[in-house]
């Protein structure tokens, strides 16, 4: 692996540890909440950037990549906790589907982030480029997530 691949996987690997510190303290019931003034839980966010970057890379490469049955369902554009119909995964199953991601990437795709794909509607051909755009998403969820956390405190100040 070329070394500025060891950097990006890195830096994959070190964003997700930060976004798995934020949830460490989230319990399975803060995790469903959610506040006045949002759409979804912290819950969903967790799911969502799970499924966003294997997406990103499937809808690249157009390999397949197998995902537990109904996450997409889930946890993909457009998707709501409010349609949350039947059981959905725990917290600790979640994170570690997390945690082992980016090791999952590394395994699967390290060898190839370089490697020329058709040219997405971003303008995305290498999964090195996924890559750099899903950590920019997951920044934006872990901001989500903490306002949420936020949000959730103060009511509890209130209540």
């Amino acid at each position: 692996m070329l070394k500025r691949h060891e950097v990006l996987i890195k830096q994959l690997a070190d964003y997700r540890h930060e976004f798995l510190e934020a949830v460490s303290v989230i319990g399975e019931e803060e995790a469903d909440v959610i506040p006045e003034g949002y759409q979804d839980n912290i819950r969903w966010h967790m799911g969502h950037v799970y499924v966003n970057q294997y997406l990103w890379i499937q809808h690249l490469t157009k390999e397949e990549i197998v995902m537990p049955r109904n996450f997409i369902k889930w946890f993909g554009f457009g998707t709501s906790p409010l349609d949350w119909e039947e059981e959905i995964p725990s917290l600790d199953y979640l994170k570690r589907l997390l945690a082992i991601q980016p090791f999952m990437i590394r395994d699967l795709y390290g060898e190839r982030l370089e490697e020329q794909y058709p040219t997405t509607e971003s303008g995305i051909h290498t999964i090195a480029q996924v890559l750099v755009r899903t950590i920019h998403h997951e920044g934006i969820h872990l901001g989500n997530i903490q306002a949420i956390k936020r949000a959730i405190s103060a009511s509890k100040v209130y209540d």
